[in-house]
């Protein structure tokens, strides 16, 4: 299940998007917001795989909120403003759609976010990330990660080859993540191009062994599979 949030000022926009995807299926609707701002507070809550994008929005515009964020969700654009596409591809975006956006190719740019998961495509908006251990800021590869334990008022970062443990909460680092990693149980997040292995209980990272949690099942085996 792919989640999403419509970010638009016009209420009609928002109504005919929000009809566009009720005819989806694996699509979730988070929000629909009517603001950046709102925007911004949902993301801090929420981890999401798709935001449908206005630019020309009061007190922020699309763009700039775009430049601000630092997560993994892909981003489609909706404007009524042709001049914006080339900064719209600047910015990396899957798609850029002009109003009034029609279900064809409103399609069209679902197959196109559909497709740059699959390629992962804008993985780049974060390779890496920053954490703070033994008064260090430590970079951390991303790619590198095997998994993320959680240890009460810590988390402990697993490499191939040593382990990083920094204080922090698991659900507040989860948002730091691309899309990679995915939680499998409230104490672990794994990256799954680690995995080689895994039942409905359990997932092998080479000879680690990392339980799947019940509350987390669907959501783990439909995401390993796709």
């Amino acid at each position: 299940m792919y989640t999403c949030i419509i970010v638009d000022d016009e209420e009609l926009a928002r109504e005919l998007m929000e009809r566009h995807l009720s005819q989806l299926e694996n699509f979730k609707l988070v929000a629909s917001c009517a603001s950046a701002i709102e925007a911004f507070k949902v993301l801090k809550e929420e981890k999401v795989d798709l935001i449908f994008l206005d630019i020309e929005m009061p007190l922020l515009k699309g763009t700039d909120f775009l430049k601000n964020l630092n997560i993994s969700s892909k981003v489609i654009f909706t404007t009524a403003f042709r001049e914006y596409a080339l900064e719209g591809y600047e910015l990396n975006v899957v798609d850029y759609l002009l109003k009034p956006i029609i279900f064809t190719r409103f399609l069209k740019a679902i197959h196109k976010f559909l497709e740059s998961v699959k390629t992962g495509i804008n993985d780049s908006v974060n390779k890496h990330i920053y954490i703070q251990s033994n008064k260090k800021n430590i970079k951390i590869i991303l790619d590198d990660v095997l998994y993320i334990e959680s240890l009460k008022d810590y988390l402990q970062i697993h490499l191939e080859n040593k382990k990083i443990l920094f204080k922090g909460g698991i659900s507040a680092f989860e948002k730091e993540l691309n899309n990679h990693f995915l939680r499998v149980h409230r104490s672990y997040i794994v990256n799954i191009n680690k995995i080689s292995a895994y039942t409905k209980n359990d997932i092998e990272i080479g000879e680690i062994e990392i339980p799947i949690s019940d509350s987390y099942k669907e959501k783990v085996i439909k995401k390993i599979k796709r």
